[in-house]
């Protein structure tokens, strides 16, 4: 079962412990994911309240811009950074909402990497990357390397015995 994204909450909702940098924001629904919510060293002065009004303020803009998307993917043009570096998250982020890349198996003991444009990225790396969508849906489409700038047609159906 897919776990629920967490929502507006109360604090007779939710038990909130901090870390280093944050808070962890834990439902008493089972059913609603806990949340690591990084505010900064700051954490450490706040209260229960004070971060519970933060955190669902947070839960209001998402909800606010969620209301307001229209379905549009933006794909960076090809020549151009699809991705850049993030000091503030200290991670790779993607510019744009589609991404070209290639698969290898490059890592250690065979771990896969994905390269982005000319940046070799590791399994962890892209998942970092990966997490600036989290709670959102994400579709693949597998295609031969020399073909990752063009759309490919699409087919939906089961397919037939010793196909991929």
């Amino acid at each position: 079962m897919r776990i629920k994204k967490p929502r507006h909450a109360s604090l007779d909702e939710v038990k909130i412990s901090r870390e280093d940098d944050g808070a962890v924001i834990e439902f008493a629904d089972p059913t609603i994911s806990t949340t690591r919510f990084k505010i900064g060293r700051q954490v450490r002065h706040m209260s229960d309240q004070a971060i519970l009004n933060m955190f669902n303020d947070t839960i209001f803009a998402m909800d606010q811009l969620a209301a307001a998307y229209e379905n549009v993917v933006i794909e960076i043009p090809p020549g151009q950074p699809q991705i850049e570096y993030s000091e503030r998250c200290d991670q790779w982020v993607p510019r744009g909402d589609l991404l070209r890349c290639f698969i290898e198996d490059g890592g250690p003991d065979g771990e896969v990497t994905v390269y982005i444009d000319d940046q070799e990225l590791s399994l962890r790396e892209f998942g970092r990357l990966l997490l600036t969508h989290a709670g959102w849906g994400m579709r693949m489409a597998f295609v031969p390397d020399d073909l990752v700038e063009e759309e490919p047609e699409v087919e939906v159906r089961v397919p037939h015995d010793g196909e991929r």
